[in-house]
């Protein structure tokens, strides 16, 4: 199993917990709007005063927007920091004040739908934009488990929606870092017929090996174990960005969906080009939604 050491990103959180926790009393007291207005000063105050914050935007708004002037950067690096702050004050209001204040938008369920009644499960590879944890709430209309692959580092303090409230978790966490990096327990959730996610975008550091793809002009390292389970199980694959539209609600959009053909084995060669067509589509929806992509680290980087 790869070393912990060679991951190069960080899930924790930037804010404190007291500055958490006055977002989450603030959206008690005074709702969406309270919470929006303060979180446009909070996003300056980050952008202008804690350049450690802009330089850990620069690499991918480098890439998006070559030849930016320094004052259009900066601007730049504000829009997609306030992106990445309503995601996070979004899903506490659907934690908080419940779904009914949140609208998510019930197109892709059907695609997904169908998919899932061939009966070899589904997998479901993601990225990490918009708010998944409001789009991914759609998945209960299919009435199938839903297992989820993700690492939770020790200093995130970002709430999960349902960790708000007394309810359980809408989905199994899968922990990477487990025996074999969850491989055996994302097997079994596929011959159950159950959804498994995936973030295609980042190397987990435990669930498997890489492929180098280009990405906004540069070599970037991509995961190829989704599409190594999707050859050894015959679960066919959906690619999915949940985002936030112009209105403030949230859709789930089908990118793009493909079936592996069986046994490819275990050689990532075999694996590049569906990789590269999920990288495909992740760099048109960048175009289209530019402030939306929140991988705040250099993945261009070669990874040591």
């Amino acid at each position: 199993m790869p070393s912990r050491k060679s991951k190069q990103w960080s899930s924790r959180s930037i804010g404190s917990n007291w500055q958490h926790n006055v977002f989450y009393t603030l959206i008690r007291c005074g709702g969406k709007p309270a919470a929006y207005c303060l979180l446009l000063f909070v996003v300056l105050y980050y952008t202008l005063l804690r350049p450690e914050v802009r330089n850990r935007s620069s690499h991918y708004l480098k890439r998006r927007f070559p030849g930016r002037t320094p004052l259009r950067m900066l601007w730049d690096s504000y829009l997609l920091s306030l992106g990445i702050g309503r995601t996070l004050v979004d899903r506490a209001i659907l934690g908080i004040l419940g779904p009914e204040n949140m609208y998510v938008s019930p197109e892709g369920t059907s695609e997904l739908a169908e998919l899932l009644a061939e009966g070899h499960g589904l997998i479901l590879i993601t990225a990490h934009v918009g708010c998944w944890q409001l789009a991914m709430s759609n998945l209960a209309a299919l009435n199938t488990p839903v297992s989820l692959l993700i690492h939770r580092d020790e200093e995130d303090r970002d709430r999960h929606f349902f960790e708000h409230n007394s309810k359980k978790p809408p989905y199994r966490i899968i922990d990477p870092a487990g025996y074999l990096g969850g491989t055996l327990e994302m097997l079994q959730v596929l011959k159950n017929g159950e959804l498994l996610c995936i973030m295609g975008d980042r190397n987990m550091g435990g669930e498997g090996g890489s492929v180098s793809v280009d990405f906004l002009g540069g070599p970037v390292k991509f995961p190829f174990s989704p599409y190594k389970l999707s050859s050894a199980t015959g679960a066919p694959v959906a690619v999915i960005f949940p985002y936030r539209s112009k209105s403030g609600a949230y859709e789930l959009h089908v990118a793009k969906t493909f079936q592996i053909p069986e046994n490819l084995g275990r050689s990532a060669h075999a694996y590049l080009p569906f990789a590269r067509e999920f990288v495909a589509a992740l760099e048109t929806f960048v175009t289209e939604n530019p402030y939306q992509f929140y991988n705040f680290y250099n993945m261009w980087s070669p990874e040591e």
